[in-house]
């Protein structure tokens, strides 16, 4: 199975950036999105072939999930156990032998003004991650808005303490490989240097690679002997993330 992340910023601004040629020539199994910024019937987009689901914010314009499959699954259910429904940040899809979650996981903010819910948000997403792991195996993937190690920023010295590189957040990652799952990315590559899915729009960041590995596929641990590869596509444009693939056998 190929299966790709993508941090849209935007899906319909996305939409005009080349999007639809990038799902097409990927041919994914399972697409999933982060921070559409819409509502459901805003999606001028149906793929064929393609079973879709949205999970939208409350507040218009902001966060939202979205799911592309080919093969429908048992069942889909957004947020947490009836929890942290109200900007649209998860969706699960059940499949005979795994489950998937898409996530889009809260920023902490500037001046981490946020954490609290962030740390709120980690702790109950990490136990939801667990309860599904003990039914079957999961791949938990999306914008996680975490560096977790300085390998995995260009300039983590002067990060230090900032959203997404504070040791809150980077702690909670930890917790959560340290629970049964694995950082597919890292454990293939745990040397690789330079690969970043995020760049800030200013100071030509992109241009000068000066990013973030904050996008993510985790897995169950029993998973990782069926991962084929899993990459960042830097050369895909139209957001100022990039998506990231899974290949899986499962």
């Amino acid at each position: 199975m190929k299966l790709i992340s993508w941090n849209v910023n935007g899906f319909r601004a996305c939409l005009q950036k080349g999007f639809e040629d990038f799902f097409k020539s990927a041919d994914a199994d399972i697409f999933c999105i982060q921070e559409t910024k819409m509502q459901p019937d805003q999606a001028d987009f149906s793929p064929e072939g393609y079973h879709k689901y949205f999970h939208s914010a409350v507040k218009k314009g902001y966060s939202g999930t979205a799911v592309y499959t080919k093969n429908e699954p048992k069942a889909v259910t957004y947020g947490l156990n009836g929890a942290h429904t109200d900007e649209g940040r998860v969706i699960t899809c059940e499949y005979d032998d795994f489950y998937f979650v898409c996530c889009y996981v809260p920023n902490a903010q500037n001046e981490l003004k946020r954490i609290d819910y962030r740390m709120e948000f980690e702790d109950d997403m990490r136990a939801y991650l667990c309860g599904l792991d003990k039914l079957k195996p999961v791949i938990y993937c999306g914008d996680l808005n975490v560096a977790h190690e300085e390998i995995d920023l260009k300039n983590p010295k002067s990060n230090v303490g900032n959203a997404g590189f504070s040791d809150q957040e980077r702690g909670k990652f930890t917790e959560l490989l340290a629970a049964g799952f694995a950082d597919t990315f890292r454990r293939l590559y745990p040397e690789t240097t330079g690969v970043y899915s995020w760049w800030s729009y200013r100071f030509n960041a992109r241009k000068n690679n000066a990013g973030w590995r904050i996008d993510y596929f985790v897995v169950s641990e029993r998973l990782m002997d069926k991962v084929g590869d899993s990459k960042i596509l830097t050369d895909v444009m139209g957001s100022d993330h990039c998506p990231v693939q899974l290949d899986i056998t499962i």
